[in-house]
């Protein structure tokens, strides 16, 4: 998988401003000091794995908000296509649009050959720092969300 560097544990995260639900924007600044944020960077919707990743995204969310995380979804599709796939998947956490590619790119996730990112977990935590990345080598593998939780658990 042919991508930039991703930021590391430590460093500060990357600011993103993404088309969400119904077009509004949404900012990973809007969280700071109030929440830590799991970004799940997918590849494309409507495509098999993702359609098994999200939802086990989703089953495991009520752990995630008990920590006070928030989960936002990011791909290079259309906010109307993650729209219609959250609808089809039932999903309650937004799924962000990075159609300019600025988010993939700044998380070192953009496979420029595919057109599509990579599939990765970050956790940014209150302070707006990168607590845990875990960067799945190929598309086709899903990152550990167990330890992702595990890192939101040791936030406190």
């Amino acid at each position: 998988m042919e991508t930039t560097m991703s930021p590391v544990v430590g460093q500060i995260a990357p600011e993103l401003r993404l088309k969400g639900p119904g077009g509004q924007f949404v900012t990973l600044s809007e969280y700071r000091g109030r929440n830590p944020v799991v970004l799940v960077f997918y590849p494309l919707a409507f495509s098999p794995v993702c359609s098994h990743q999200l939802p086990a995204i989703q089953k495991e969310l009520p752990r995630i908000s008990a920590r006070g995380g928030v989960v936002l979804g990011i791909s290079v599709d259309s906010h109307y296509a993650n729209t219609a796939f959250a609808e089809r998947l039932g999903l309650t956490f937004p799924l962000l649009s990075d159609w300019k590619h600025e988010a993939s790119v700044a998380y070192g996730m953009m496979i420029e050959s595919s057109g599509y990112s990579g599939r990765a977990l970050f956790l940014v935590d209150r302070e707006g720092r990168i607590a845990y990345q875990e960067v799945a080598p190929k598309t086709s593998e899903v990152p550990d969300l167990e330890a992702l939780i595990r890192a939101l658990e040791a936030l406190g």
